[in-house]
């Protein structure tokens, strides 16, 4: 029951996310680390990818695919959370806030990583 649950939490909180990369897109524009060509571009697929693999965890058949696709995404964003951290852009936001958004992304992965055996 917890499990699914999580799942359910999980689903619509990636959905959410993603929906909001484009209700609220410079937010993402601002995160990210200026070597990241085409940031525009990258919202918009991040956004995308968010919402289509929250929604792939609702189905048995896509779950273990999705939580995978979490997985990566979360591994592929994590230089804007670092990038967060050490440019100095962010100063309005706690440092220990900032600093505690990089273990909360290994936290993530393991949430994800439940999911991944179908």
């Amino acid at each position: 029951m917890i499990q699914q649950i999580g799942l359910y939490l999980m689903s619509f909180l990636y959905t959410l996310a993603g929906i909001n990369h484009f209700i609220k897109p410079k937010m993402y524009l601002a995160i990210m680390p200026p070597y990241i060509p085409a940031h525009g571009l990258m919202v918009m697929l991040s956004g995308i990818a968010e919402i289509m693999l929250g929604l792939g965890l609702l189905s048995p058949v896509t779950r273990p695919w999705a939580a995978w696709g979490i997985i990566l995404l979360l591994i592929a964003i994590f230089p804007a959370n670092v990038y967060m951290l050490t440019s100095g852009k962010f100063s309005k936001i706690a440092e220990w806030l900032l600093w505690l958004r990089l273990p909360l992304q290994f936290f993530l992965i393991w949430w994800a990583y439940l999911y991944t055996k179908g």
